[in-house]
């Protein structure tokens, strides 16, 4: 990582917003932390730099011209596995929720200090190295009636060992299900259970997401098989699960 000062090339970021004084603010800060930093007022430009180049982590304003901010993470998430974090002037929970039900994994509201926005790339950066790590040493994986879900390359399949996408709200939120099976869990302690660093992200979306899965992995979302709803007290997952650790 840039910060830990090893001998691997610099990360490299993808900045997008169409604020010059931002753009120069953020390109500046994040290059003096010792990040590869490439800027662009232009979405449309953004885009082609990204087809070109390999990058590890994309900051993208919501609300830009051409291409706006959602439309771009959704087309960077469709291609690659870069870490996205999204910044907004406009504090509306719904873009909030719907920017990381598309696969961002972290939103930042305008206006913003440069040491906010600092930590929370070194985080996402720092998770995505994780995995990468993890995806070279072994791999975990749960099954599921027919479903199998590999916690090392964040991979669903369902029983036709097709891919199901998944958005990181909704990876996040199967793993705290699939680890505490046959249990009630409260909307607390789904929280409890979230990675610190991702819990405000979910505060006010957890049925949102949930919802979300049931019509991934449900055959009957409204009669559902392993997402069941405990009246008045939350949720619980009913399956047998099996899980296998290769090396």
């Amino acid at each position: 990582m840039a910060d830990e000062q090893n001998l691997t090339s610099p990360d490299k970021i993808l900045v997008i917003d169409d604020d010059p004084e931002l753009l120069d603010l953020v390109q500046r800060f994040m290059t003096s932390a010792g990040y590869d930093v490439f800027p662009f007022e232009d979405s449309r430009e953004a885009l082609a730099a990204f087809d070109e180049s390999n990058f590890d982590l994309a900051i993208v304003d919501i609300n830009l011209p051409h291409i706006d901010g959602l439309s771009l993470t959704r087309m960077f998430k469709d291609q690659s596995n870069i870490g996205i974090i999204i910044l907004s002037g406009r504090i509306e929970t719904t873009d909030r929720i719907i920017g990381l039900e598309i696969g961002a994994d972290d939103y930042l509201a305008k206006p913003f200090e440069p040491r906010e926005l600092l930590a929370r790339a070194r985080s996402v950066l720092r998770r995505r190295q994780e995995i990468s790590i993890l995806s070279a040493t072994k791999d975990k994986t749960i099954s599921f009636g027919g479903w199998t879900i590999n916690e090392t390359t964040r991979i669903l399949t369902n029983p036709d060992r097709e891919f199901e996408a998944l958005t990181s709200g909704e990876f996040e939120m199967l793993l705290v299900l699939v680890n505490h099976p046959n249990r009630t869990l409260t909307r607390d302690q789904i929280l409890e259970y979230l990675d610190k660093s991702d819990r405000p992200n979910f505060d006010r979306s957890i049925d949102t997401i949930l919802g979300r899965l049931r019509r991934k992995i449900e055959v009957d979302p409204k009669n559902p098989q392993f997402i069941k709803t405990v009246r008045g007290v939350g949720y619980i997952f009913t399956a047998e699960m099996r899980s296998r650790i290769t090396k």
